[in-house]
Formats: C-alpha cells, sequence, structure tokens
C-alpha cells in the first residue's frame, strides 16, 4: 500500500492542533499569559525590564534567554512558551515558505496574550499551508544552506517532525500551566498583567 507521507504528517499536527491544543487555548488571559508559577520564571517583558541574562526582541516585549543555560533550566510562563513556539514557525517559515524575514533575536514579541494567539495562528497556517505544497516528494528534498550546517543535507521531513515534536511538547505544557492557574490562587507577589503595563 502506498502512503501519503505527506498528508499523514500533516494529519499529525492538525488533529493535535485542532482537537486538542487550540481549543485549549480560547479564552486565555493575560494574567494567565504572565503568571509565574515558580520565582524567576522566563518571559516575555517589557524592553528594558527583564532580569534574564540575555533579552532577544526589539519591539516593546522582549523574550528571556540565557546562553549557556543554567542548569537546572529556569521554569517558564506561557508567555515565553508561545513565544518560542511563535518565532519557531516564524523563522522556518522565512527559511522555506516564503514567509516575512524572522529571527528570535529581533521578533517582535507579543505584549497580550490575545496578540500571542493571533501570531500563532497566523504562523501555524503558513506553517501547515508550506508543508501540504511540499508533497510527499518535497518531504526528501534538502533542508538547505539556510539552516544549521549539521541540517543543510537533512530531509525537510526531519524538520517537520521535529516541529510537530516541538509543537505536541510546548503545547502541552502551555495546557498544563493554564490548569495550575486556573486551580491555584495567583501570588500577591507576582506581577499582574496591569504592571507589565505601566
Amino acid at each position: 500500500m502506498d502512503l501519503d507521507w505527506n498528508a499523514e504528517l500533516v494529519d499529525q499536527l492538525e488533529s493535535h492542533w485542532q482537537r486538542q491544543l487550540r481549543p485549549r487555548l480560547n479564552g486565555l488571559t493575560d494574567d494567565e499569559y504572565f503568571w509565574q508559577p515558580a520565582p524567576d520564571c522566563w518571559t516575555v517583558s517589557r524592553q528594558g525590564q527583564s532580569s534574564a541574562p540575555i533579552s532577544f526582541g526589539t519591539g516593546e516585549f522582549t523574550m528571556d534567554y540565557g546562553q549557556p543555560t543554567n542548569d537546572p533550566e529556569p521554569v517558564t510562563t506561557i508567555a515565553w512558551r508561545l513565544a518560542h513556539l511563535i518565532v519557531g514557525f516564524a523563522e522556518t517559515n522565512a527559511s522555506h515558505f516564503g514567509g516575512p524575514a524572522a529571527d528570535i533575536t529581533t521578533f517582535a514579541y507579543a505584549g497580550t496574550a490575545k496578540e500571542a494567539l493571533r501570531q500563532l495562528d497566523d504562523t501555524h497556517e503558513r506553517w501547515v499551508n508550506g508543508v501540504r505544497r511540499l508533497g510527499t516528494e518535497g518531504l526528501a528534498r534538502p533542508q538547505g544552506p539556510k539552516q544549521p550546517p549539521e541540517f543543510a543535507d537533512a530531509p525537510m521531513a526531519k524538520l517537520i517532525l521535529y516541529t510537530n515534536l516541538e509543537v505536541i511538547h510546548h503545547g502541552a505544557e502551555i495546557c498544563l500551566l493554564r490548569d495550575l492557574y486556573l486551580r491555584n490562587e495567583p501570588d500577591a507577589s507576582q506581577p499582574s498583567a496591569a504592571q507589565h503595563w505601566s
């Protein structure tokens, strides 16, 4: 039996996206988006207000980062995890699917849950449409010189499988953080969404 591997890969992500992950993100509030479930979380911060070793972004908000990463790595907020997925989609869309130029260091990160979900929907849609256009033959195409050297000759299928894994993995973490937020009184000592705007 011949398999349409492109359809299988798209279905893997889309079935998870449509039935599990994306519906769980509906109604996300700014307080949830910025909620820090542990001290010293990495998050998305107003420009110049991050306490992380490195802060990426050229817009009004930046994404916390560190190099090399701490051991253990910091807990991250929903805002950080969404930013990670969004910029991952955006960078790959730029290098493979005709999307606008995007880089983790210069991306304009979202300062509200609503804007982050808009970015997520837009970048995800471009990604899925790009994967569909590859067809089965396109899955075997090398990723090319825009990728790190160790992946330049690797097939596009490897990149798509990795991206699916990232979405499922970080999406589950975001859903868990929402569950924890809804079942715990937010710590009054943590900054609220309103304080992020002050």
